[in-house]
């Protein structure tokens, strides 16, 4: 069995993001003073993560958020993070640059829910679901690769009367996600990973994402997860833990794990009153 751990977090706070402005993919801000105290709080979180891939979106939202992570991070200092434009946010056409409240009075007038609703030039969620299959999908695939060529590595050496492999992936669940049940299985996942993948991304695209594991593959939820918390955008920075087994290594059959979600335990000590 393949087994991979997913780690998902959403980009530092921006000036829009505070004034509620839809940036979408048209509007390419950097992160606020906020929004790099965010990510710095994200990289202490996660600094005893021994992350094996890194990807970002290609907004520089996410590439900050990504590279002050990674700047903290006391195994990855030197990983190249890898820019991947199917993790961009949603796309929203006409409202991009334009309040949020915009949106709403669009959809209103069009008859339709807002978070559904499709402005003029915008994505739709099943064009945003897409490519967060499809990214997926290349994570799965990707997993595999590294399994299979770790265990040729493994028999190399043990034909050459070498010592196994060391230093794989760190996954340290329980310092990461309160209250996470740790038992055998929990140690048993973190100490068989086959890769432990980082990817930062936004809000719109992320719901999108969560809604695709939990909705078409059946993702096993943590019992203490509220059910508004699943329809919720992710504050900023907000991080999320899965577990994904590919048994037989069937990318289209995967057992997902949610240890936790949209958590945002890291920004407990910083000052939230302009947040």
């Amino acid at each position: 069995m393949v087994r991979f751990a997913l780690t998902v977090v959403r980009h530092g706070e921006t000036r829009y993001n505070k004034d509620r402005i839809l940036q979408g993919q048209g509007v390419d801000e950097p992160l606020s003073e906020t929004g790099f105290k965010q990510a710095d709080a994200a990289g202490i979180f996660l600094s005893n993560v021994k992350f094996t891939h890194v990807f970002s979106s290609d907004l520089l939202r996410a590439k900050q958020t990504a590279l002050t992570i990674i700047g903290k991070n006391q195994f990855c200092k030197d990983i190249v993070i890898q820019y991947d434009a199917r993790l961009r946010e949603r796309k929203y056409g006409i409202a991009e640059g334009r309040p949020l409240s915009d949106l709403k009075a669009m959809a209103k007038a069009a008859g339709e829910q807002c978070p559904s609703f499709t402005p003029s030039g915008g994505e739709t969620l099943d064009e945003v679901r897409a490519r967060a299959k499809d990214f997926f999908e290349f994570l799965c695939h990707l997993s595999i690769e590294e399994d299979c060529q770790k265990e040729q590595a493994v028999l190399g050496m043990a034909g050459n009367g070498l010592e196994a492999l060391e230093g794989g992936p760190v996954f340290p669940l329980r310092n990461h996600c309160s209250g996470l049940q740790v038992n055998s299985d929990t140690d048993r996942a973190a100490k068989m990973l086959s890769a432990n993948i980082l990817v930062v991304s936004h809000g719109a695209y992320m719901r999108n994402w969560f809604g695709y594991f939990v909705l078409d593959l059946k993702c096993t939820l943590p019992s203490t997860l509220k059910k508004s918390q699943l329809s919720s955008v992710s504050p900023n920075t907000g991080v999320s833990h899965f577990i994904i087994n590919l048994g037989n290594e069937d990318v289209n059959k995967p057992e997902i794990i949610c240890v936790c979600l949209n958590q945002d335990d890291h920004l407990a000590d910083m000052n939230t009153k302009n947040m």
